[in-house]
């Protein structure tokens, strides 16, 4: 099984899924980000491919794509440093990126390297429902990669359910209407809205999930939460002054799950 499919089994709830930057906070600290965040508990990592013209990440997000390319990092390193990471880093990992980063390395080269690299899955927020039925779909079946998309707020429901029903290993909730980071109230009935409909895929809260209070909440209708902006200001923030990544994780995810 797809370890995606392992960590859901069941109906698991109360999910935790940080994503990181590849290449942030310095161009060889990758698999020391993974592993650290593996080591203080979290149960799926998503792996960010810098790019420099993102649709849905906001300024700190931003801020460390555009500092991870400036330390020279490439979808070919990424790949490099992703050789073996398998013998130390056993939770699911999805890599997070947009449609042009996979189109520039060649799709079907890109979904090879990444399932011999051990990747689970992939989040591409602008790869089109269309295309994904009509010409990446097979690709990724063929290299046992999950494809992940999202909703909103304001997705209809007869839209969720066709998403929902191409995704796979699990739907992404975007918690409102912004880009990552933004400290948006989250709508307790649109992710009541979700429960209550049946969806085939377990659901993950992402986008303002940021301290144990917004986890908490996200957990209590769906299957967890995704945190990504509050973590990357961790791995530069007064905390990480004098301290290792692997400190600075722990300490950071302590006060998600206390």
């Amino acid at each position: 099984m797809n370890r995606i499919d392992t960590l859901f089994a069941g109906g698991r709830r109360g999910v935790l899924s940080v994503y990181c930057t590849a290449g942030y906070p310095q161009r060889d600290s990758t698999l020391e980000v993974m592993e650290a965040l593996q080591d203080s508990g979290v149960d799926m990592i998503e792996l960010g491919m810098p790019y420099s013209d993102p649709l849905a990440d906001g300024p700190v997000i931003q801020a460390s794509s555009m500092a991870a390319i400036a330390n020279g990092m490439t979808v070919e390193l990424l790949f490099q440093q992703l050789q073996g990471f398998r013998g130390r880093v056993k939770v699911p990992v999805l890599l997070m990126g947009y449609l042009n980063t996979v189109l520039q390395y060649g799709f079907e080269r890109f979904c090879a390297d990444a399932a011999a690299a051990g990747i689970d899955g992939l989040i591409l927020p602008d790869l089109p429902m269309h295309e994904y039925e009509t010409q990446y779909a097979p690709v990724l079946r063929t290299h046992g990669l999950h494809l992940v998309f999202l909703v909103t707020p304001e997705t209809a429901p007869e839209r969720i359910r066709k998403i929902d029903a191409l995704s796979s290993g699990f739907l992404y909730a975007v918690s409102s209407s912004s880009t990552t980071g933004k400290n948006k109230e989250m709508s307790e009935t649109y992710l009541q809205r979700l429960e209550a409909m049946g969806l085939t895929n377990p659901v993950l809260v992402g986008f303002g999930i940021r301290d144990a209070a917004t986890f908490d909440a996200a957990c209590a209708h769906t299957n967890g939460a995704i945190i990504g902006t509050a973590f990357i200001k961790a791995l530069k923030g007064p905390e990480a002054a004098g301290n290792t990544l692997s400190e600075v994780t722990r300490g950071f995810i302590k006060t998600i799950r206390p």
